[in-house]
């Protein structure tokens, strides 16, 4: 077994949980399980990779062999990799009949025609999950096995997961592959990121149930009210206003848990209104700017805003439309005809 394959192996599982060291090489199916017995999994994990990287030169192990682990460890653990959401297109609406061994063909010869130096590896989920693993190299240097991109692609629909590496110069060749083994025109980000894989395919594929804003806001009437009175009335008050600031929260958030998303963007158009005889502006051109979030969590910190006493109850459909414009994404850019990248605000 080569050196750098013994080495991979030896990393992959010191990044694994000792607890589950065992289950993960269990799913690997590479080691038998007479093998797997005579591994020590409650000593410590750098003797532990040793034990497996010595059974795995028994059973002269190679890069492929090495990458299988890999992908299983971040399908345990997608939340390790940032991802992007990629939406395909393709005119017309028939449907075609997704042939596997197909899509692997065409998937691998267009990078391999284009870069040499590649390593590619699949491996299917029971929910018609794709996963794709893609090691670059160079013209004059092998595949970086450290420096990866995953795709992960659901059949039969036209989005894609990607979590690429930091070589951004290959990105357009990896969805250029994607479009022709699928059979799709064009590929678009959707701007819409975040560590949870999950959350991200509960929003494209309308998993997720979100309330949207009904409710327009009254304004509250002065009403004379005796001295004796006021200490009772400002506690009534505000338990009212905790209750329907909840009530509020929950028609727009509904009752369940956020999918967990990290990064948005979109674009903000409207005309810059000012006194005429100010001149600010010698001709009328609308006003543009990028409004970007990020937070750890970005849909569970914008419902709890109001809670918090931070913003008014409830919020403006312009912070609580974000999973809603990433589904509507291409809708809104074919009617309105804005530039790919960007979400545009009503």
């Amino acid at each position: 077994m080569d050196e750098t394959v013994a080495e991979y192996i030896r990393r992959t599982v010191l990044k694994i949980p000792r607890d589950e060291i065992k289950m993960m090489l269990q799913k690997w199916g590479f080691l038998s399980e007479a093998q797997l017995e005579t591994v020590n999994f409650h000593q410590i994990k750098d003797n532990i990779s040793q034990d497996v990287v010595q059974l795995c030169e028994e059973n002269s192990a190679d890069i492929k062999h090495a990458a299988v682990l890999d992908i299983i460890y971040n399908n345990i653990y997608p939340n390790k990799r940032i991802w992007s959401v990629y939406q395909m297109n393709k005119t017309g609406e028939e449907t075609e009949f997704f042939d596997l061994t197909d899509f692997k063909k065409k998937f691998k010869g267009l990078l391999r025609s284009a870069l040499k130096n590649v390593t590619i590896n699949f491996r299917e989920y029971e929910d018609n999950a794709i996963w794709i693993r893609i090691a670059w190299g160079t013209p004059y240097t092998k595949p970086n096995q450290y420096k990866t991109s995953y795709v992960v692609y659901h059949s039969q629909t036209p989005y894609v997961f990607i979590s690429a590496s930091v070589l951004r110069s290959n990105l357009p060749l990896l969805c250029q592959a994607l479009v022709v083994a699928s059979n799709y025109q064009d590929i678009r980000e959707m701007e819409l990121r975040s560590h949870s894989l999950n959350s991200l395919k509960d929003i494209v594929f309308k998993r997720y149930s979100q309330n949207f804003q009904t409710y327009c806001p009254r304004p509250l009437t002065e009403r004379n009210v005796a001295p004796e009175t006021v200490d009772l009335r400002i506690i009534q008050e505000n338990r009212n206003e905790k209750e329907r600031i909840q009530r509020l929260n929950r028609e727009v958030f509904g009752d369940g848990p956020q999918p967990k998303i990290e990064f948005a963007q979109y674009k903000l158009e409207t005309m810059f209104k000012s006194d005429p005889k100010m001149d600010v502006l010698d001709k009328k051109e609308p006003f543009r700017c990028l409004v970007k979030f990020s937070s750890p969590h970005l849909l569970e910190s914008l419902k709890s805003l109001a809670p918090a006493g931070m913003a008014d109850a409830p919020l403006s459909p312009l912070l609580t439309c974000i999973p809603q414009k990433a589904r509507n994404y291409f809708k809104i850019r074919e009617k309105k005809g804005f530039l790919p990248g960007s979400f545009v605000s009503p």
